[in-house]
Parts: structure tokens; sequence; C-alpha cells
């Protein structure tokens, strides 16, 4: 039995790892634009607080693409459910930070999201390290490596 290691790169078709690597990157540019308008609005600028909250809301609804992508590699694939647990994870990380937000509970908004600004560049960079798209040839089904 040909065991892949635990740290090589999955293999993973290209119609999947493309769109969670897409989702996860955009995701993490969201949480990133996130921290940028923040910082923005407490220096004064009252008017950017729209501006967080609309992107707020694009960027976790990005995230339950995320989620989609993530759970289609880990079950019909077969591929590893780190991704999987992550995106779930974070999604209710942030469905809580919306909560501390809209509620002005900033004491645990902002640790929420810093913690969500590292889980999110984390599994970014586990879809470009740790998922690599493969291309399907001919008319076989697609396999996991090993099985």
């Amino acid at each position: 039995m040909n065991v892949p290691s635990p740290g090589a790169p999955f293999p993973a078709p290209g119609w999947i790892a493309w769109p969670l690597r897409a989702t996860a990157t955009l995701h993490l540019a969201g949480v990133l634009g996130q921290a940028a308008l923040a910082g923005l609005f407490v220096t004064g600028d009252a008017d950017l607080l729209d501006w967080h909250r609309g992107n707020g809301g694009f960027t976790h609804a990005l995230l339950y693409l995320q989620l989609a992508a993530a759970v289609l590699l880990w079950r019909p694939v077969r591929g590893p459910g780190l991704a999987a647990a992550a995106s779930v994870l974070l999604v209710a990380a942030e469905t809580l930070q919306i909560f501390f937000g809209q509620e002005r509970i900033l004491a645990g908004h902002f640790p929420l999201g810093m913690a969500d600004f590292g889980a999110s560049a984390l599994l970014a960079a586990y879809t470009w390290l740790r998922v690599r798209p493969t291309a399907r040839t001919g008319g076989a089904r697609w396999t996991r490596r090993g099985a």
C-alpha cells in the first residue's frame, strides 16, 4: 500500500482546488480590508463604519463559498478535512464577531478580528501549499493518490 507522507501536498482535481484557493485568498483579502477599514474608522472617519459593515457582510458570504469548496474537497474527493473543519470554525468565529460588532462589544470584536485574520492567513497558505491541483486525463475517474 502506497501511503503519501503527511507533509506532501494532496493532489486534488482542479475543479475544486482552484475554487478553494480563490475563495480562501479572497476571504483573506476581505479580512485584511476589514482591518484597514476598522483602523481608519477609529481615527475619526465615521463614514467608514458603513464600509466596514458592508465589507464584513461580503467577506462573510465569501467564507460560506470557501466552506462549500472545502467540504467538496473533503467529502467527494476524499481529501483532508482540515480546510473544512477550519472553515466551519471560521464561520462560527466570524458570526460571533459580527454579533460583537453590531452590539458594539469591542472587547470581543477586536481580538476575535485579529484571530480571524491569523486563521484566515494560515488557511489560505494551506490551500496554496498543501492542495495541489491536478488535471483529469482521459475519461478515467479521479482517485486519491495511494488509494
